[in-house]
């Protein structure tokens, strides 16, 4: 069985379980969420029917017949509505984190991504050093909350040739990577309530998102240079096309080599194509969104996930190191 760790609203998990079932594969989707007021955990030692289970609103998963996990978007527990005191629900939240992160230790499964791979590869930091590390091109960086320090790397880049993003955002907190204006030197000084990432402004002829899948690559070229937003492709989607592009042999050696130092099978990322015909690497996400590139260019991504999971049959021990979920 094929063991999906994300929630049933997420179209990128549904639609990649659709396709393992259309090819006569069994895939679950588990939405940690559940636990543990809708969920029940039962891992049995010692006896002759010790068993591994996990009950919910669908049914139960043997957790001994799971020999594929897909961690695509791990929710967050959630503790009962009734348990008000804040210290009582921490504890809650810890101890049901205690026992799911074991419960992944015990799992001899192929993981896609494994867990504490994931965790790591996300960080933006250490992403754009193993990226250098590679071969890589990167953006001239500073990551910083010292408003002196952020005050030399403009100086050095120019005003209007600096971009800056933060490191993470959720939906009611989403912020675009943006090019930095006169007029926000005056809010210079709040860089210190956080630390902030500025980069050098990358002129390009397209942005690509390349989906890596095991030894597969599949490089999209998103024309950015002719939407609303040139600075972010997000923001205007609906009006930017994109057509499949071929890597050069290098690019894709450096990025199937920062697949394997970040120890990941799944990644998106995220280039700049110059207009010297040279590559950026931007950042790479390892639960990265991929539909929309599939059906603007026709690659199968999709399948290529499917059949990873499908290859994978058979038990494998790939243990998470520390798997990670916030509260």
């Amino acid at each position: 069985m094929i063991l999906i760790i994300s929630a049933q609203e997420d179209i990128h998990a549904t639609t990649v379980q659709n396709a393992l079932r259309q090819r006569g594969h069994d895939a679950t989707i588990l939405d940690l969420r559940d636990f543990p007021t809708k969920s029940a955990l039962s891992l049995a030692y010692g006896h002759d029917n010790d068993r591994r289970l996990l009950s919910h609103s669908g049914g139960s998963i043997d957790l001994d017949a799971v020999n594929v996990v897909w961690w695509r978007r791990p929710q967050a527990y959630v503790p009962a509505a009734d348990i008000a005191e804040p210290e009582m629900h921490n504890f809650v939240f810890h101890e049901c984190e205690e026992a799911i992160q074991g419960l992944w230790l015990t799992l001899d499964a192929t993981w896609i991504n494994p867990p504490g791979n994931d965790e790591r590869a996300a960080r933006k930091a250490w992403q754009l050093d193993v990226a250098r590390a590679c071969g890589l091109t990167v953006p001239r960086t500073l990551i910083s909350n010292d408003p002196d320090a952020a005050l030399r790397f403009i100086g050095q880049e120019g005003v209007e040739r600096t971009i800056y993003k933060a490191f993470q955002g959720s939906e009611a907190a989403w912020r675009e990577t943006r090019l930095l204006r006169p007029e926000e030197m005056d809010m210079i000084e709040t860089v210190a309530h956080a630390p902030l990432i500025f980069q050098e402004y990358i002129d390009a002829v397209v942005d690509l998102r390349v989906t890596v899948v095991g030894d597969q690559i599949f490089a999209a070229a998103v024309h950015s240079q002719e939407s609303a937003y040139s600075i972010d492709f997000r923001m205007d989607m609906a009006n930017t096309t994109m057509t499949p592009h071929e890597l050069p042999a290098d690019i894709c050696t450096g990025l199937q080599k920062l697949m394997t130092r970040l120890g990941l099978v799944y990644g998106a990322v995220d280039l700049r194509l110059r207009p010297d015909g040279s590559y950026v690497f931007l950042e790479i996400n390892p639960a990265g969104q991929w539909l929309f590139v599939e059906e603007a260019t026709g690659q199968d991504i999709t399948g290529a996930l499917a059949t990873r999971m499908i290859d994978a049959d058979q038990p494998a021990v790939s243990l998470p190191d520390l798997a990670l979920v916030s509260g």
